[in-house]
């Protein structure tokens, strides 16, 4: 009779994770001449760092008791009335878009926007966004989305530096009134430039001696001042001014770009997006068109495709770390689309007019605390404001009891009080604040104070900053304020796009694997949702727990001794790698290693994140197989003698093989007084397996948006938390305002929140607790076995670039596109567009090799998926053979024309192939069409002719 646990383990969430069954797996296995999971593994992972023992983890648990559990953590935070602000406000979230974006796999699956004829949909709702921030601010060009509002602020600092040309000046001053979280990201990034901090009030700014300054408008404590005259004072001396601002609070007050900045930037987190602990939330950045070129980021623009039709793209694709590498603007290769795609949504829905009232009140509720405090004798110091006020009281200790029993969140700072109100703050929520503030026998009457104020139409912004500008007047923002017009609109968005829930995505190092809905559920919970990231201690208990698991699980899962959680994606996580290795090697008296070591095939952040730490990089030569040349690195580590700092390396390697002489390379860089920095970006095929820690790795990030399941959101959200060894644990991030347990105090931050964008580190931490030890191990299994079946199937038509001795790859393969090229003329691109027709995102394309698809079919698809994708790229080989044999030209057949869309299908068709092979290329395809909405798109018309507002198409058709 069958025993108990059989049924138990009917219930494995790795059987819903794992795209294989067990027969399909046996037949996977077959095909590439292996007998069983572990057999395939060992045949292909070097023996020499293979981990053969059980992760230290708890068992596999069901999707039930996994959200049972988490529930329970979750109830340990208490949601208190948050006043904080410093850049964090509690918002509605409109429902229609939490329902039908952030809670919608169509669009939180979709992976960055590189093949924009399938991404039309989110290219639209970035566009959308853009025009948000330059209305708001007044500015000329605006990018898509950065991390968070301090990293956003460093990166203004490093841009401005670029854009100076006559000023020599290596002083940057920061108005003593900007949050704290930002000063301290600045202080962090300033060192390693080499720039000097200064800190002081704005009134002590000296335009002559700096090359540039940061204002906050308004302060961090409410106070709103005119920046105007410093603006002028700073171009005077060819310095430049940047200001960090709020969207709702430019709803009312005068733009930036209309008192001349140059850079403007921000988060636009209160728009309805939730605080969730820190994030993630969607930084905004905007500056002049002299800088569109220096600024960091990605941008969208409006271009044309091949029948004319108005197009979106990333736009400047140029300046990427990807091809630049340490010239590049910036290391940043995540961004927040899904939360700047949310922000512009929210604009969309409440239109210009809907927005307005909100802050209106917002306001209107904030001059009511402040009128009602003043006249009970609270000296309020704020005497101009939009939602933040400071004011003293001899009763601090007694204000601070009473908020602490009423779950009331003040901000205390140097004796004073702040309060910064919200959207979501209502008039009972004044009255109660009355009762913290002044004591239940105040006697203000709530209703007395709104007429005083109604009767003299009271503002307490000044007449010079009050905003006299319209904004988000463009047709958009004035068409889907009924909730039927947006549900449709939403949806007429989601449809342009191809993401996870339509098929496969096998991009090469990305990893885009299943995103389960149960690991998905609790990042809506309002328990993780509305927690401010420096709300007390004790109301963040859940967190606290949550935190402190992940972080082991984690720290079992690479070997390593610690790990912090702050980095807010992979390129963060990289910097933070790298400042830990810096900060240990300087407290050793070595701040001369300067030396950083990279191999040709490293991504292209590698390079730009040493060059932000002020590494000098030395590139490592790699063999015809793509392994690392074991002499050249001796040979460069040996020149680099005691300067040499590190070696980044990914692993496996950025080619897709696992190189057996890993133990050696890091061996070679600890002889020479080095520290091992591993990109986690393949961590995918380690897990179970192998741990960089074991490997020899002193730091490595983890991006839990690729290997943990944490979805990529069309380009962001993303974490990248790095795990360090030992004698690198006292130098992780810390945090100004909310230090961290066991920190060190003296390091800074590299991210403006704690624990970075903490209310998705849920979704790794239910993707560990499914799997479990064995369960983890057999996804790495799987996504090593999917893709050499992927590679053998296509080896006959596809040369695969590089294999092991055993001719096998790791978890990904390159396939050799040149061959083709050179015989045919076809290129890469070609075959990208033409996998749209078939239903399929394009693998990830001339990375690292110009001229090749990088393939990593991840653990999550079945054989069926696999199929399907082989056969396509199949038939497409074949198509290729038409015009080599040349029964189709190279000017006229199914690959240069792709991606077909309906409209080619009510056209004239004169193309030398049917309309059915250019659409229904197979059988199958008609089952589940995907449609592109528009034809190729011209990159070059677009950055020759940069659009990146949303304008009329008349205006876009006068260009040329």
């Amino acid at each position: 009779m069958t025993s108990l646990s059989n049924y138990e383990n009917s219930n494995a969430f790795i059987s819903r994770h794992i795209g294989p069954n067990k027969q399909q797996q046996k037949e996977l296995l077959a095909a590439v001449d292996a007998e069983s999971l572990d057999q395939l593994s060992n045949k292909i992972v070097p023996e020499n760092i293979q981990f053969n023992q059980p992760l230290a983890l708890n068992n596999a648990t069901t999707e039930t008791e996994s959200l049972s559990y988490l529930k329970s953590l979750a109830q340990q935070n208490i949601v208190a009335k948050s006043y904080i602000g410093m850049g964090y406000y509690d918002t509605e979230v409109p429902t229609v878009i939490q329902r039908n974006v952030l809670e919608n796999p169509g669009w939180y699956t979709a992976y960055t926007p590189y093949q924009p004829e399938i991404a039309q949909g989110r290219l639209e709702a970035l566009m959308n966004f853009q025009q948000v921030i330059l209305d708001l601010t007044a500015m000329d060009i605006a990018n898509a989305s950065l991390l968070d509002e301090a990293t956003a602020a460093a990166e203004a600092m490093a841009m401005a530096k670029r854009c100076v040309k006559r000023n020599k000046s290596n002083r940057f001053f920061v108005d003593k009134n900007t949050h704290p979280q930002t000063i301290d990201v600045l202080r962090t990034r300033a060192e390693y430039f080499e720039f000097e901090l200064v800190v002081d009030d704005l009134v002590n700014l000296a335009a002559d001696d700096v090359f540039a300054a940061f204002i906050q408008y308004p302060g961090s404590n409410g106070q709103l001042s005119n920046p105007q005259p410093f603006i002028d004072a700073l171009h005077e001396h060819n310095a430049l001014a940047i200001v960090a601002t709020d969207l709702m609070a430019l709803c009312l007050l005068k733009a930036p770009g209309e008192m001349n900045a140059d850079i403007v930037l921000g988060s636009s987190q209160r728009f309805g997006i939730p605080m969730g602990f820190g994030g993630p939330h969607a930084a905004f950045f905007a500056t002049r068109e002299d800088y569109k070129r220096a600024i960091p980021g990605r941008i969208i623009g409006l271009s044309k495709d091949s029948a004319d039709k108005p197009a979106y793209r990333m736009a400047l694709q140029t300046r990427e770390q990807h091809i630049r590498r340490e010239k590049a603007t910036s290391n940043i290769c995540t961004s927040q689309v899904l939360l700047a795609n949310m922000a512009g949504f929210y604009a969309v829905y409440h239109g210009a007019d809907g927005i307005r009232q909100i802050a209106k009140r917002i306001h209107h509720l904030t001059g009511i605390l402040a009128e009602g405090l003043e006249s009970r004798g609270v000296y309020v110091s704020n005497t101009h404001f939009f939602d933040t006020i400071s004011f003293t009281s001899p009763q601090l200790e007694d204000i601070k009891l009473r908020a602490t029993a009423a779950q009331v969140n003040l901000r205390f700072s140097d004796n004073l009080v702040g309060i910064s109100i919200n959207e979501t703050t209502t008039s009972a929520d004044i009255e109660q604040l009355f009762d913290v503030i002044l004591g239940s026998d105040h006697g203000l009457s709530l209703s007395s104070l709104d007429q005083q104020i109604g009767s003299k139409n009271t503002t307490f912004v000044p007449e010079n900053l009050e905003r006299k500008s319209a904004y988000l007047t463009h047709p958009v923002f004035n068409s889907y304020q009924s909730e039927t017009n947006m549900l449709r609109y939403l949806k007429k968005l989601e449809n342009k796009d191809l993401a996870l829930n339509h098929s496969m995505i096998a991009l090469g190092s990305c990893t885009m694997k299943l995103n389960a809905t149960a690991q998905m559920m609790p990042v809506t919970w309002e328990t993780f949702g509305r927690i401010h990231p420096f709300a007390p201690s004790e109301q963040t208990q859940g967190y606290q727990k949550l935190l402190a698991e992940l972080q082991q699980m984690l720290e079992a899962i690479t070997g390593f001794d610690a790990v912090s959680l702050q980095p807010n994606s992979g390129a963060q996580g990289e910097y933070a790698g790298l400042l830990a290795i810096r900060k240990y090697q300087e407290a050793n008296g070595e701040a001369n290693r300067d030396i950083c070591l990279i191999p040709q095939s490293a991504h292209g952040t590698n390079p730009a994140s040493a060059q932000m730490m002020g590494l000098k990089v030395v590139v490592v030569n790699t063999d015809e197989q793509g392994n690392i040349d074991i002499d050249d690195l001796k040979a460069k580590a040996e020149k680099a003698g005691d300067n040499l700092s590190c070696m980044m390396v990914t692993y496996p390697s950025t080619y897709g093989v696992y190189e057996a002489g890993i133990k050696e390379v890091c061996q070679v860089i600890h002889q020479h007084g080095g520290q091992v920095y591993m990109d986690g970006a393949n961590l995918n095929a380690q897990v179970g397996l192998s741990r960089p820690a074991d490997i020899g790795a002193d730091v490595a990030h983890m991006n839990l948006h690729k290997t943990f399941a944490i979805p990529h959101g069309g380009g962001g959200p993303g974490m990248g938390p790095i795990g360090v060894v030992s004698h690198l644990k006292p130098h992780l991030p810390n945090h100004s305002v909310a230090q961290i347990k066991e920190g060190n105090p003296l390091m800074g931050a590299v991210s403006a929140a704690p624990y970075g964008s903490a209310s998705i580190l849920p979704i790794s931490w239910m993707y560990i607790r499914l799997l479990g030890a064995n369960g983890l191990k057999e996804a790495s299994q799987v996504a090593i076995l999917n893709a050499n079946y992927v590679a053998k199937k296509l080896a006959p038509c596809f040369p695969i670039l590089y294999t092991d001795a055993n001719g096998y790859v790791a978890h990904e393969c390159i396939i050799d596109l040149r061959p083709l090229k050179a015989a045919t003329g076809i290129s890469e691109v070609d075959i990208a567009k033409r996998l749209m027709d078939f239903g399929f995102h394009a693998p990830t394309m001339s990375f690292p090799v110009p001229g090749t698809f990088m393939i990593e079919p991840t653990e999550s698809e079945s054989k069926e998926e696999l199929d399907r994708f082989i056969e396509a790229m199949t038939t497409i080989y074949q198509e290729i053979q038409q015009v080599e044999n040349g029964s189709w030209s190279l000017q006229d057949n199914p690959l240069v024309n792709a991606p077909h869309s309906q409209a080619d299908l009510l056209n004239d068709w004169q193309r030398s192939y049917s309309r059915e092979q250019a659409v229904f290329p197979l059988t199958w395809v008609a089952e589940n069409k995907f449609w592109p909405s528009v034809n190729r798109i011209d990159d070059a018309w677009g950055d020759r002719n940069l659009f990146c507002s949303c304008p009329d198409t008349s205006s876009y058709q006068e260009q040329e």
